[in-house]
């Protein structure tokens, strides 16, 4: 039988009513509440961060094409989609799928209000299904085969600032010389919650329409948006290609050191796959056309996220500080409370290898409840909050109504694998001490 583990079995089935149990008991409860703070803290992080993430590249895609230009006006320069360039980019095998879009600024006017609108034009190649978690009312656009659709949908935000109801005849004065306007049918209201950035200046139309406005021809758009397959890439092409880009910039060698070190550790596979899929698609198409991910272009949505990763990896950091000097602290009790033990320890021959075992054996069952408990209370919580959506939030400031949760159970293993590594190697600094126990004073020791 192993006798550390024999002795530090014992020591645990001591008395249960005296200071070093309840010591125990907090050192339970510092860790159970740590772990459990951690999977909630990331798991509804990156709740956010898919929620927010799917909106985005479900209202936009992963990539936009547009025309360079050094206007910072709404509209697009308006590009060929039939040229060969185009055509040509077109077929990466990454591309799952594409869609051709415009925007035409104006006036939406009622008889009581009015307010300025961005149309969206989208054609028959545009994903409807992207939309449908967010169709509030009504429908999608029907486009006709001939001519262009006179039905548009509006946000949920615009309906109610101009008291707009379903199937309601709105007027649209768009801005061009000389003034055009139309009357269109709202068949749709929809609610993504990003409001600055959609619901409370877009509208979805025909993209035809946009076209007969501005007099371009049936291939001639605004932009192309580009939605990419993801596991087409492997990580080691794509931080090979990130670490490369980061090296290759026009830049002394310390800043390029560096970025290196930061594109290393702050590696992101989904947003660098972007950039490389933008990469080989911007070497295909023309030197006046543009590649940007969505990513870059809306960028305070995603600084926003990235800081609340930040924020949470501190989190974390604190929550192992606080741990591991609970930890430490139980152990110095439990070792200055044995001490006669390992006093007679050490007179009977015990070496100080096996007394020292006692204690780390003792610490790590204290670490592995705490464990159980800790994933009890953070799987626990959020699988509430998953299911009944407890805590609400609101959608103005949060882009959601309640508190998301991601289900990553590769977080959850690696939280408690990383607060069961470092406790464990916390818990050999004071189990040190016994090595300076003397037996005769040990003994004597009161």
């Amino acid at each position: 039988m192993n006798l550390s583990y024999f002795l530090a079995k014992r020591i645990r089935q001591g008395k249960q009513g005296d200071f070093a149990a309840v010591v125990h008991r907090i050192a339970v409860a510092s860790i159970a509440i740590g772990l459990g703070a951690a999977i909630i803290s990331f798991l509804v992080m990156q709740g956010f961060q898919e929620t927010v993430k799917t909106k985005v590249f479900r209202f936009t895609g992963h990539l936009l094409i547009t025309k360079y230009t050094l206007s910072n006006a709404t509209e697009e320069q308006p590009f060929e989609l039939n040229t060969a360039s185009v055509t040509e980019a077109m077929q990466f095998p990454f591309i799952k799928h594409i869609q051709e879009y415009s925007h035409k600024s104006g006036l939406i006017k009622t008889e009581e209000e009015v307010l300025g609108v961005v149309l969206k034009g989208v054609g028959r190649s545009f994903d409807t299904l992207r939309l449908s978690d967010y169709l509030l009312e009504g429908r999608f656009l029907h486009l006709p085969d001939s001519g262009y659709g006179r039905e548009i949908l509006v946000s949920k935000q615009i309906a109610d600032k101009l008291n707009i109801q379903l199937h309601d005849e709105v007027t649209i004065h768009f801005f061009q010389n000389p003034p055009r306007f139309r009357k269109l049918i709202v068949v749709g209201i929809y609610e993504t919650n990003l409001s600055d950035y959609f619901d409370n200046k877009i509208l979805i139309g025909d993209i035809r329409l946009i076209q007969r406005l501005n007099d371009w021809n049936s291939q001639t758009v605004g932009g192309v948006e580009i939605t990419i397959d993801h596991s087409h890439f492997s990580r080691a092409e794509v931080l090979r290609f990130s670490l490369n880009s980061a090296w290759e910039q026009d830049s002394p060698w310390p800043d390029r050191l560096s970025d290196w070190i930061q594109a290393l550790m702050g590696f992101d596979f989904e947003r660098q796959a972007e950039v490389f899929a933008g990469h080989q698609i911007n070497e295909r198409i023309d030197y006046d056309l543009l590649v940007e991910t969505v990513q870059q272009k809306y960028i305070p949505i995603f600084e926003w996220l990235g800081l609340l990763s930040r924020q949470v990896v501190i989190l974390l950091v604190i929550i192992l500080i606080v741990v591991c000097v609970n930890m430490i602290s139980v152990l110095l009790i439990l070792v200055m409370e044995r001490t006669p033990m390992v006093g007679v320890l050490k007179a009977l021959g015990a070496r100080n290898q096996v007394i020292r075992r006692v204690f780390i054996y003792n610490g790590m069952n204290l670490t592995l409840k705490g464990l159980m408990l800790g994933n009890m209370i953070g799987l626990g919580f959020c699988w509430i909050q998953d299911r009944f959506a407890i805590i609400r939030l609101n959608p103005r400031d949060y882009y959601m109504d309640a508190v998301p949760i991601e289900w990553s159970w590769g977080m959850v293993i690696f939280l408690n694998l990383l607060i069961f590594f470092v406790v464990s190697l916390v818990l050999l600094l004071p189990a040190t001490l016994v090595l300076r126990i003397q037996p005769v004073k040990a003994i004597k020791f009161d």
